[in-house]
C-alpha cells in the first residue's frame, strides 16, 4: 500500500507539472498572439496614415501647379511637414522633386540607342562623386535592348552568367536607382554616394533647374562652374526659382560649339515644371515605425501615384 501511494503522489506530480507547463505554454502563446495582432493593427494603421500622408502631398502640388508657373524649393510642397501628432504616436515627411535629380533612363534614347549627351553627363556626375567612369558603359548595358558591349567597360551577359548566382542583363529600362546594386561589383557604399543624386524616370524627362543639385548642374557641360557654389545656391532659391532656364542658357552658351546646339539642349531637357515627385512619410505608432515612399505624376492636375516601396527606396 505504501508502494501504491508512492506511485499515484508521483503520477499526481507529473500531471500537476504537465499541467504547469501546458497552461505556461498556452498563455505565452496567447500574449504572444495578441503582441502579433498588435503590431499588425499597428502596421495597417501606419499604412493607412501613409495614405493619408500621399493625400496631403497631392493637394500640395495641385495648390502649387495653380499658384506658379514653376516648381521651386522656396514653395509649400518643398518644406518638410514636421512630426504631427497623431492617436497612438506621429507623423512626419516631405516631398522631393525627382526632376531635380539626373535621370539614369536618359542614358538611351527612344529608340534604345545610346544618347551620348547624357552619357557624358553621367560620366561627369561619377567623376563629381570620385566614382569610376566605368560605371556609365556598366549601366548602360544593363538598360540597352542589345548584347552588344559598350566600350571595354561594359557587360551583358556573358559577364552576369558568371555571377554567382548568375543572372542576366535587364536590357530594360529601370524602375528604381536600387538596380544599380546589380551591377557587378557596384557596392552599398558607391550607391550611398550615388543615390541622392539620381533618379529612375522616363525617357526624355526633362531636369529642373530650378530644384537640382550643384553637383547636378555642374554636370550639364565639361568644366561648367556656373552654378558650384552650394551656398549661394541655396540662398538664392529663398527668393523663388534659381537658376532659372535663362540663367543656365546663358552660362552654357560659351560651351556649345555648333549653332543651334545650345538652344536645342536647353529646349529638350532643361525645364522649371516638373511632373515626378517622391513623398516620404515615416509614421510611428507604438513602438511599431513604418517608412512609405510614394512616387506621383503630376500631369497638369491632381496627382497620382504609380510606385509605392515600404522601408527603402
Amino acid at each position: 500500500m505504501r508502494r501504491s501511494r508512492g506511485v499515484a503522489l508521483i503520477i499526481a506530480l507529473v500531471i500537476v507539472a504537465l499541467a504547469t507547463v501546458i497552461a505556461a505554454r498556452i498563455g505565452a502563446q496567447g500574449a504572444l498572439n495578441e503582441r502579433r495582432g498588435m503590431t499588425l493593427l499597428a502596421q495597417e494603421q501606419a499604412f493607412q496614415v501613409g495614405l493619408g500622408a500621399e493625400a496631403w502631398a497631392i493637394e500640395i502640388l495641385r495648390d502649387s501647379y495653380t499658384a506658379s508657373p514653376r516648381d521651386s524649393l522656396d514653395q509649400a510642397w518643398a518644406t518638410p511637414l514636421p512630426p504631427v501628432p497623431i492617436d497612438g504616436g506621429s507623423v512626419t515627411g516631405g516631398i522631393e522633386d525627382l526632376q531635380g535629380r539626373f535621370n539614369l533612363n536618359s542614358l538611351v534614347k527612344a529608340d534604345g540607342t545610346k544618347d551620348p549627351i547624357a552619357f557624358d553627363q553621367f560620366t561627369r556626375l561619377l567623376q563629381a562623386l570620385d566614382l569610376e567612369p566605368k560605371w556609365a558603359s556598366l549601366l548602360l548595358d544593363w538598360i540597352d535592348p542589345d548584347q552588344v558591349v559598350d566600350g571595354l567597360d561594359g557587360a551583358e551577359d556573358g559577364v552576369y552568367l558568371g555571377q554567382s548566382p548568375p543572372y542576366r542583363a535587364a536590357n530594360h529600362l529601370i524602375t528604381s536607382t536600387s538596380e544599380l546594386l546589380a551591377l557587378p561589383g557596384f557596392g552599398i557604399e558607391r550607391y550611398k554616394r550615388l543615390a541622392p543624386y539620381v533618379a529612375a524616370l522616363p525617357i526624355n524627362t526633362a531636369l529642373n533647374v530650378c530644384t537640382a543639385s550643384s553637383v547636378v548642374l555642374g554636370t550639364l557641360a565639361p568644366g561648367f562652374t556656373a552654378f558650384s557654389d552650394a551656398q549661394a545656391l541655396a540662398t538664392n532659391r529663398q527668393k523663388g526659382c534659381f537658376p532659372d532656364v535663362g540663367d543656365v542658357q546663358s552660362a552654357l552658351s560659351p560651351f556649345m560649339q555648333q549653332p543651334g546646339q545650345l538652344q536645342q539642349f536647353v529646349q529638350s531637357r532643361l525645364v522649371h515644371r516638373s511632373q515626378w515627385f517622391r513623398v516620404h512619410s515615416v509614421v510611428s505608432i507604438g513602438t511599431t515605425e513604418v517608412s512609405l515612399y510614394s512616387v506621383l505624376i503630376r500631369n497638369g492636375g491632381p496627382s497620382r501615384v504609380v510606385l509605392r516601396t515600404f522601408g527603402t527606396e
